[in-house]
């Protein structure tokens, strides 16, 4: 049994917030859980090329953006998947920090961080 609590996770700067590494591929489960906090006002081009994700919004209101353009608002008890890797913008709302938790697989190592060039996206 694996037990952590916030003040255990890695905390990881991701270039625009704090991802907090609950779970990471050490730990053997195939997936990895992530406290994650983008900061206020940030617009994030993101794009996982070897993992899927789904991020459930804790707290802070924002948006996720796919690359044709559709925007989908985030608050509290939104859920979105990443399916086919998807390339899209995350954006906190300017007057809120907002708070995800989000299970990659395969897990992360756990010390991953974005490029956050708009001409580039992540590689992770």
């Amino acid at each position: 049994m694996i037990v952590r609590n916030l003040a255990e996770a890695k905390t990881v700067e991701w270039g625009n917030g704090l991802s907090r590494r609950f779970l990471t591929a050490a730990d053997g489960m195939g997936y990895s859980l992530t406290d994650t906090i983008v900061n206020a006002g940030t617009k994030s081009r993101l794009e996982y090329r070897n993992h899927l994700e789904a991020c459930y919004c804790i707290s802070g209101e924002g948006e996720v953006i796919d690359m044709a353009g559709n925007s989908f608002p985030l608050r509290e008890g939104t859920m979105y998947a990443l399916d086919q890797h998807d390339a899209h913008f995350l954006v906190a709302a300017p007057h809120t920090d907002l708070r995800l938790v989000c299970m990659f697989t395969p897990a992360l190592r756990g010390d991953e961080v974005h490029s956050l060039d708009e001409a580039s996206s992540s590689a992770y």
